[in-house]
């Protein structure tokens, strides 16, 4: 029987309402079987079980956290105050201000207790950064990066090559 390996990702949001966005960080762990753990923790609802997870996070495998929030999104913040490990925060779009409230909570961290942001909506380039974090002492990440960033281009010289062709059909029915 294989013993599972532990999560190395922690993936986390303020609610199971931020899982449409978050979805996105579990993708890409699956498509580079990177080991990962999801859970929905609360900075404000639920601050004790938030800090026991993020004070025990490497003890637990951990090696990235990746918080996703929205509104005042103090998630990201509070859990980089309980761990050393590197957290990536996930501004979640919310209704009254579009997001921008989540992304300058989480981008406005004081000094001593960085969190990574990224863009709005952005839990893809988070867990592509985790990733990244962790291909720098494992080979195996490295090489799957190395092949996704060509499959990249390749998908932009194509859409290139589609583009010159939809203006060439487009330049002769006139």
């Amino acid at each position: 029987m294989s013993k599972t390996p532990p999560p190395r990702i922690g993936i986390i949001m303020g609610s199971d309402s931020d899982l449409p966005v978050m979805i996105e960080a579990v993708n890409i762990c699956e498509e580079f079987n990177v080991p990962y753990t999801v859970k929905v923790l609360s900075a404000h609802r639920n601050a004790e079980g938030t800090k026991q997870f993020a004070a025990a996070a490497q003890k637990n495998g951990l090696q990235v956290i990746i918080a996703g929030a929205g509104g005042a999104a103090h998630l990201p913040g509070v859990v980089a105050a309980y761990t050393i490990l590197p957290v990536i925060g996930v501004p979640v779009q919310g209704k009254s201000t579009a997001g921008l409230d989540a992304l300058l909570s989480i981008a406005q961290m004081p000094p001593g207790v960085p969190v990574a942001t990224t863009a709005i909506n952005g839990a893809k380039n988070a867990a592509l950064l985790a990733i990244q974090i962790l291909a720098v002492h494992d080979n195996v990440l490295s090489h799957q990066l190395l092949e996704y960033k060509k499959r990249l281009k390749k998908q932009s010289q194509d859409k290139n090559t589609m583009l010159s062709d939809k203006i060439a059909r487009l330049l002769n029915r006139d």
